[in-house]
């Protein structure tokens, strides 16, 4: 089976920390800080008018419409190796001795208990599959043969078979009883794999809109070729630090050349090698003229350091002592790319609450490693917000306000909308400080709209409640 990690995209932007006292800025920087640092809780159940009040005021759920990914900005040599390593390999380290897709059109069904939101995101999805990759793929009526089965069933259910999967796709099964009746037998085992008839996708339907989206984007991409998790690839969705929600046009590049005639199920890696550079060529001439840069294999060790970091069973002593070790780790190997910024990163996500000046010192750290490329665009959004919380905390609306617009394209283009959310909800703060309360109204509004599609309906209920008992307090200087 291969998995998407239970540390889902949009954790990033709410990692289950407790948040510090917020002073002088009422519920609009309070639920910006909620949504980067916490699920903040309430000293006890709300009054149930109360909450259906709020329903009935809530904004409708906003969504992205389908566009097409920026085409990858890197070399073809380094996309090349990059390939060959995606299909060859799996996350844990064993290699596969021969690449294997679908070799016929391709049909996918739903079945379980679906959500509103799930088969237009999947319709959606497809159609860029179709358009970007050029691949033979549409969705069936639960009642056709499929060579591809979604299944939305309870986190719970996908957790009670594996503990750290917040989604996972299985070969050759149609169903979850299914799989459960054949987990140890070798038709379900990847590396017993030689061809794809027959696979089946499981998604969680009681989660945010946001991750079960992510879910499907990642599992899906999976189901249809590459089956390894990179961490040296920015600029995509096949990377376990999950900071890219959805398919990335370097995604779409790998899912093309995967179904380009060039090449078929049964092939070597030595075979795929030869012919990778010509179909390359063709389908991305742009980075023939590209200089080569390739970055370092990612060890191990640094591996389970983040792994640590980001969640799992450990204390908080413990993913702090993770966050640094990989951040020692990268200075060690001398690295100066993403990765390294990463460490820092989760150094100042773990250190927010405890010392929020040190926080903001590795969090500008992370910056210094990431340049200005496309490529990591969305780790300087996941940054900048951070910063711009704490440069509203200082009332320097001038900082925030220019971090918050750094940010906002990487958001939108990423089709983040839980971290969407948090930047429009500070932009609205510093509107209403700037006696823009026109505007204020109309960003925290836009921010629900968001929230609701990022956060899930209970979550942004539970925030609208805790604007209504919101209390100021002076201002931290």
């Amino acid at each position: 089976m291969n998995l998407r990690r239970s540390f889902s995209a949009s954790r990033l932007w709410a990692d289950g920390a407790s948040i510090r006292q917020v002073s002088g800025l009422g519920w609009s920087l309070g639920l910006a800080l909620c949504l980067l640092a916490s699920a903040c809780t309430t000293a006890g159940p709300p009054p149930s008018r109360a909450a259906a009040s709020i329903v009935q005021t809530l904004p409708p759920i906003r969504t992205f419409a389908t566009v097409a990914a920026r085409p990858p900005q890197r070399s073809n040599a380094d996309m090349a190796r990059d390939f060959l390593d995606l299909p060859f390999r799996l996350e844990g380290g064993s290699t596969l001795p021969v690449f294997t897709r679908f070799e016929s059109p391709i049909r996918v069904t739903l079945t379980g208990a679906l959500t509103p939101t799930l088969r237009p995101d999947l319709d959606a999805l497809l159609s860029r599959l179709r358009t970007e990759a050029g691949i033979d793929i549409a969705r069936v009526p639960a009642t056709a043969a499929a060579q591809i089965t979604i299944e939305a069933v309870s986190r719970e259910q996908i957790q009670r078979v594996l503990p750290q999967a917040a989604c996972f796709v299985v070969p050759n099964v149609s169903s979850l009883d299914e799989y459960r009746r054949n987990r140890r037998a070798p038709q379900t085992d990847w590396r017993s794999l030689r061809s794809r008839s027959r696979l089946a996708i499981f998604v969680p339907n009681d989660v945010s809109p946001q991750e079960l989206r992510d879910c499907l984007h990642e599992e899906l991409a999976q189901a249809l070729g590459p089956l390894n998790d990179l961490y040296r690839l920015p600029d995509s969705i096949f990377n376990d630090d999950n900071v890219q929600a959805i398919l990335t046009g370097f995604d779409m590049l790998m899912l093309r050349a995967t179904y380009d005639p060039a090449l078929s199920t049964g092939m070597t890696r030595d075979q795929v090698a030869a012919r990778l550079p010509m179909i390359l060529a063709r389908l991305n001439p742009a980075g023939q003229r590209r200089r080569s840069a390739p970055l370092p294999p990612t060890p191990r060790a640094w591996i389970s350091a983040v792994e640590s970091a980001l969640g799992g069973p450990q204390s908080d002593a413990d993913r702090t002592r993770a966050a640094h070790r990989a951040a020692r780790i990268a200075q060690e190997l001398g690295w100066r790319d993403h990765r390294r910024a990463f460490g820092h990163f989760l150094i100042g996500r773990a250190d927010q609450n405890r010392d929020p000046k040190r926080a903001e010192a590795h969090f500008r750290t992370a910056l210094t490693y990431l340049g200005q490329g496309a490529d990591t665009a969305s780790y300087r959004a996941l940054i900048q917000s951070r910063l711009a919380s704490f440069a509203l905390q200082d009332g320097d609306y001038a900082a925030a306000a220019r971090l918050v617009d750094q940010a906002l394209p990487a958001a939108q283009a990423g089709q983040n909308a839980a971290l969407l959310s948090t930047l429009l909800i500070l932009k609205a703060h510093i509107a209403e400080a700037r006696g823009q309360v026109r505007q204020a109204t109309r960003l925290r509004s836009d921010s629900l709209g968001w929230a609701l599609y990022g956060h899930g309906t209970e979550a942004t209920i539970d925030r609208r409640l805790r604007e209504v008992a919101a209390v100021a307090v002076p201002t931290r200087r």
